[in-house]
């Protein structure tokens, strides 16, 4: 007689733990330490150490930048986004971000956002010949400019704080916000706002608007537009802003997403 595993409804023990762990870590409010999850969880510290080593390896988490808070990394975006294109989510949202595109004249981008990484999911190019371009797919850092602004907004203010806290803001530009307590009330700002503005602070010469769309299978999305700030000059950013939220409440609309 055959011992045919499936037929008798066997369960690797190691992946039941893994998927535990990974559904702790993405429900945690606040990011946790190896004890932390460890005793969450009623593991040995050994037998939590060896899977978060294992998921460390192939991205599906990663470390904080002190090397001692555990977070998601980021191939369960990337798996969701791959995922995602079954639902031809990119497809539904084209003709909005090309409406939009076509409205202001720069560059629009949709993205998923997770809890260290934006991923953009789709794309229309501006139609200048001097334009800001990224492929769908292509990651970006949640401390960089209007992306990680409305990210932040999107959750408590103690998470938010602590998200901050816990990090060095990077300064990639002369007008960056490397100050803690100045980023805090950006935040605050956005969060009343209901977008976030990003004036040359990741690219010098760069500026962005982002505005939270909702969310689509537990990951929030959001929708953002970026230029040159020859072109894109204060003095329009207003008027930028109103289309926005007209192409963002219209996402919401064809993907029956949850605002925030």
């Amino acid at each position: 007689m055959k011992n045919n595993a499936l037929s008798v409804g066997y369960q690797a023990p190691a992946v039941q733990r893994a998927f535990q762990l990974l559904k702790l870590v993405a429900e945690s409010p606040a990011e946790q330490s190896l004890s932390d999850l460890a005793r969450n969880l009623g593991w040995s510290k050994s037998t939590t150490h060896g899977l978060i080593q294992s998921l460390l390896s192939v991205g599906a988490l990663e470390q904080g930048p002190l090397g001692k808070k555990i977070v998601l990394g980021p191939a369960i975006v990337e798996l969701a986004f791959q995922s995602w294109n079954y639902f031809q989510v990119g497809d539904k949202a084209r003709p909005i971000l090309e409406t939009l595109r076509d409205e202001i004249g720069e560059t629009v981008f949709l993205g998923v956002l997770g809890r260290s990484r934006g991923i953009i999911v789709a794309t229309a190019e501006s139609r200048k010949s001097l334009k800001i371009s990224a492929p769908s797919g292509t990651s970006i850092s949640l401390l960089a400019g209007a992306l990680g602004k409305v990210y932040l907004a999107s959750l408590s203010q103690d998470q938010a704080v602590r998200f901050i806290q816990e990090r060095e803001l990077p300064r990639y530009t002369e007008k960056t916000i490397t100050d803690k307590n100045d980023y805090v009330a950006e935040i605050n700002q956005v969060r009343q706002n209901g977008y976030a503005v990003d004036d040359e602070e990741y690219l010098p010469g760069v500026r962005a608007i982002a505005i939270s769309v909702g969310n689509r299978r537990g990951l929030p999305l959001a929708l953002w537009v970026v230029g040159f700030a020859g072109t894109m000059e204060k003095a329009v950013l207003p008027n930028f802003i109103l289309h926005i939220q007209k192409a963002a409440q219209n996402l919401q609309k064809i993907m029956d997403l949850k605002g925030d």
